[in-house]
């Protein structure tokens, strides 16, 4: 029986169970606060006094608290916080005056008041090469790597924070290659099966064991001498009855790039009740933030950044061309992480709406009550609250007040490379996104792109003025870029033009190897 157990623990049918971890004294670390997210919520309400916050509207067209589509009142404070005049009234008129002066002082202000800041005291990342596989994607052969980046958790160690990351990379092209990270759940893509020849010794050896625990099953194996209990089949046999279109990662694998999945969750919990645990717990010994401290948003970001750090070792990628890419409010993280972490390339942002790319003082569709509330407000920092308060110690605040807003996200990024991705309302991008908020931005984005000396959409800065382009018809003429696919929640029908288009502003091109053997 020994035997049994251990063949099929190795062909994965059973699991065997991992040892168990040093007990810990709690009693020499500040003990773990549990809120719900609810009483999350209420505890930052209080540190900030708010007495009251307004409820977010229903996407339900048909609710009576649904949310405003009416252009007619959508702007209710039209003009947007000056992006190239500094805070003493200045204006920026160069490169340097942007870097050195007008930067600074809108990364400080997307800091304290909407996605929080970086403790000075994060723990390091060590990242491990679980194990490498050597699969085939589509008609590409690739290097597969699963790995995991452990946070030091020596100065709290009731926290475990452990960063999943899948890499994904060509095996068919010469040198390093770009990589696109995303956020989402790692898993091997097509993991490698034994050939036709292995996996006959597989079946005679576990025939053998079979008869063994039950003798009576020689029997059953004479009346069927041509079965197999695994069943071999050619991986190209399994390609040519696919149908459909290629996916994104078979387009950026047939395009010479790679992939990353890297997964928010093991970073930090998509949720309030999660904010004394995860990478933001970890750092604050288990007890609740500060009005200032950083939200998963932020979080996330640090995470992807740290993935780009095990990246920046590795001999197959080329860490100057890595890109972030998400959808909805991995959306909104990509664009989070392009605009603070310097070192990534380039950035495909999905359907971002609010806390993303659309802006935050439009009343349209998904409100800044939406993050304010108890259901979202863990994405943002804790000041963000202040900008949904209807009675507090300040006063009431709307987003309008917010002395920042997404066209000033947007140019942090600049002048890397930027696309903004959505889809239609009629195929499920919905309304509730605020495309047009988004656009606006983008557009007045654009000055910063032409300052720093890349191009920007191609039309005017004017964001009151310029009509969002039809569906279909993408601005790609420059590092900041716009296209509005007839898809719905997703970014995938617009991978077939931004790969070309970051492989041409990125100078790359890739280079076939003869075979198709391992790199």
């Amino acid at each position: 029986m020994k035997k049994l157990f251990f063949f099929l623990s190795v062909l994965g049918i059973v699991c065997v169970s991992t040892a168990q971890k040093p007990e810990i004294d709690k009693s020499k670390y500040p003990p773990l606060v549990t809120f719900t997210a609810q009483e999350d919520h209420s505890n930052m309400m209080e540190q900030l006094g708010i007495i009251s916050v307004r409820p977010g509207p229903s996407g339900n067209e048909n609710a009576p608290n649904h949310a405003n589509y009416d252009e007619s009142i959508a702007d209710p404070c039209p003009i947007l916080p000056e992006i190239l005049v500094t805070e003493k009234g200045k204006k920026v008129t160069s490169a340097e005056m942007w870097w050195k002066q007008r930067r600074p002082e809108i990364v400080e202000l997307f800091e304290s008041e909407v996605y929080g800041r970086l403790p000075e005291n994060i723990p390091d990342v060590t990242w491990t090469v679980d194990v490498v596989d050597y699969e085939r994607i589509g008609f590409t052969p690739v290097v597969a790597k699963k790995l995991t980046g452990h946070v030091d958790n020596s100065e709290y160690p009731l926290i475990d924070v452990n960063i999943e990351m899948m890499l994904v990379v060509p095996a068919n092209v010469k040198g390093p290659v770009p990589v696109l990270m995303m956020f989402g759940r790692p898993s091997f893509p097509a993991p490698a099966k034994p050939g036709e020849e292995d996996m006959a010794k597989i079946n005679e050896a576990f025939k053998k064991l079979l008869i063994n625990e039950d003798p009576s099953l020689e029997e059953v194996f004479k009346q069927y001498p041509v079965y197999t209990p695994f069943e071999y089949e050619n991986p190209f046999a399994r390609m040519m009855r696919r149908t459909g279109d290629p996916s994104p990662t078979e387009q950026l694998l047939a395009a010479g790039w790679g992939y990353a999945t890297i997964d928010p969750g093991s970073i930090q919990a998509d949720n309030g009740a999660g904010l004394t645990r995860g990478i933001i717990g970890l750092v604050n010994k288990g007890q609740p933030r500060k009005p200032d401290d950083w939200g998963s948003l932020r979080a996330w970001a640090w995470g992807a950044a740290r993935g780009l750090d095990y990246m920046e070792t590795d001999s197959l990628v080329d860490a100057t061309k890595v890109g972030i890419e998400g959808v909805s409010r991995y959306g909104k993280a990509a664009l989070v992480t392009l605009a603070f972490e310097p070192r990534f390339a380039v950035g495909l942002i999905g359907s971002s709406g609010k806390g993303g790319a659309t802006l935050h003082r439009r009343v349209f569709g998904e409100a800044v009550e939406s993050l304010t509330g108890s259901g979202e407000y863990h994405w943002m920092a804790g000041n963000y609250l202040k900008y949904g308060a209807e009675e507090a110690t300040f006063g009431r605040k709307t987003g309008c007040d917010l002395p920042v807003d997404s066209h000033e996200l947007l140019a942090l990024c600049a002048p890397r490379l930027t696309f903004v991705s959505y889809g239609i309302p009629e195929q499920g991008d919905a309304k509730w996104l605020d495309q047009k908020g988004s656009y606006m931005a983008t557009i007045a984005a654009g000055s910063v792109f032409k300052l720093l000396g890349a191009k920007d959409l191609g039309v005017s800065n004017d964001y009151l003025k310029e009509e969002m382009p039809p569906v279909l018809t993408g601005l790609l003429d420059g590092q900041l870029a716009w296209r509005q696919h007839d898809g719905g929640h997703t970014d995938a029908p617009n991978y077939s033009t931004f790969i070309p288009w970051a492989s041409k502003f990125l100078d790359y091109k890739s280079v076939p190897v003869r075979g198709m053997g391992r790199r």
